[in-house]
């Protein structure tokens, strides 16, 4: 028994007549005469009850078409639902993010991808980026948006934007006054910063913009999240270089300032297994981007 030729029993079964099915088939009568008697030999029954006049369901064809009609139904389901998938429109979609993220980046795409494909089964992981890199090489995750990726071998980074830093420092500080200031302006100045153990990327890349501007990093604090960071800075505990995100952060206590170096910013990137960049799920995360953050993406 196949689906065809249970498709041509309903709609004998509907027409009750051969040739209306036949003509509603777009295909000759014999043929679904022929193939209506392989489906009873298969069925080891009579479905239809035929004289010169008319044509019946038996009571076992009266069954058949009952499930028949379910089964189609389900047929036409497995069939719209396994295209879904090919074309990445639903699925399970491990995403992971840095914290900044959440705040910039990651809710627009995140507002996108559920309003266009509702059929997507989104999982968000918050991570670092050096974590994200090794789940994602282990097959845990299927994309993230991370910071300061630039070349790791196995993954494709598509930049989303060069996001700009700034100068969080305490409200009584001598800088606090000012609207920006210059890196090369904070020689003797201690930094509150993440471990860099655990947030590598960001620390190097601040450290070298510091570096470059002939300021030492000297670290006063540690902390491994950015409300903490912000915390320990209204508390006088030193300043920090953060993304400029973080402004939603209003913070008594605590004053932010712009970074006049042009070369003072942050890479966002939405990274990916090299082996993922024809999959159509991973097209559906870079349309979200490209539409949500005005950035132009591969397709």
């Amino acid at each position: 028994m196949n689906i065809r030729r249970l498709e041509l029993f309903v709609a004998v079964a509907e027409e009750l007549h051969f040739n209306r099915a036949a003509e509603r088939l777009h295909m000759a009568q014999p043929p679904l005469s022929q193939q209506i008697r392989k489906l009873e030999e298969e069925c080891r029954t009579q479905l239809f009850v035929r004289n010169s006049r008319n044509v019946q369901l038996t009571a076992e064809g009266e069954v058949l078409l009952k499930h028949a009609r379910k089964l189609l139904a389900q047929h036409a389901a497995m069939t719209a639902a396994l295209q879904q998938a090919r074309s990445g429109e639903i699925g399970r979609l491990r995403l992971g993010f840095v914290s900044s993220a959440a705040i910039s980046a990651l809710p627009p795409v995140v507002r996108e991808l559920r309003s266009r494909w509702p059929g997507i089964d989104l999982e968000l992981r918050e991570e670092t980026t050096d974590a994200q890199i090794e789940l994602i090489s282990a097959g845990a995750l299927d994309a993230g948006i991370a910071r300061e990726v630039r070349a790791v071998p196995g993954l494709s980074p598509v930049l989303l934007r060069n996001e700009r830093l700034m100068l969080a420092v305490p409200t009584n500080h001598p800088l606090a006054p000012r609207g920006s200031v210059a890196l090369a302006e904070l020689k003797g100045e201690r930094f509150i910063a993440f471990p860099r153990d655990r947030i590598s990327r960001l620390f190097d890349h601040i450290a070298a913009l510091l570096h470059a501007a002939d300021v030492d990093f000297d670290l006063a604090q540690q902390a491994i999240q950015f409300p903490t960071i912000l915390g320990l800075v209204a508390a006088h505990l030193g300043i920090a270089v953060v993304p400029e995100s973080l402004r939603a952060y209003a913070i008594p206590g605590l004053a932010y300032l712009d970074i006049q170096d042009g070369s003072a910013t942050s890479r966002i990137s939405l990274i990916y297994s090299s082996d993922m960049t024809d999959s159509p799920m991973i097209a559906k995360v870079r349309e979200a981007c490209r539409h949500t953050l005005g950035v132009p993406l591969p397709a």
